[in-house]
């Protein structure tokens, strides 16, 4: 059975404290731990079940793509980038959306209460920021 909200994708995704701690010459652990491997069993792909999947509003329309998720520097994923309208990734507008405002049905589909492609529009766009070698 899928949770039902999207936050607690980023707690499956979330660094181990064992993983996170300061690496001592000699005794760097890479992977993960029996912990985490259960964590990583039950957890979600953000390529096969989150990226490219379709938003509803709560009457079942739909209000967009998510494109991309951004982990903040804790390692929570913070924000659910979203494309409305568009086609084929032309003309689409993108929009930062608070994970903790997305809801997962059992059936695992995205569901943005009170959105409309219309609403999802009228945010202010979400633009990268570029590096300073880009």
């Amino acid at each position: 059975m899928r949770a039902a909200s999207l936050v607690l994708v980023s707690g499956a995704l979330a660094m181990s404290p064992s993983f996170a701690d300061a690496q001592v010459a000699g005794s760097t652990k890479l992977g993960v731990g029996m912990v985490d491997v259960k964590l990583v069993a039950v957890g979600w792909s953000a390529r096969k079940d989150i990226i490219g999947k379709t938003v509803y509003n709560e009457n079942d329309q739909r209000v967009g793509t998510i494109e991309d998720l951004i982990v903040a520097p804790d390692s929570a994923i913070s924000f659910a980038i979203v494309g409305a309208g568009g086609f084929a990734g032309v003309g689409r507008h993108d929009v930062a959306i608070p994970v903790r405002q997305i809801h997962v049905q059992d059936s695992g589909k995205f569901v943005l209460p009170g959105a409309t492609e219309e609403a999802i529009k009228s945010l202010p766009r979400f633009e990268y920021t570029k590096g300073e070698n880009e």
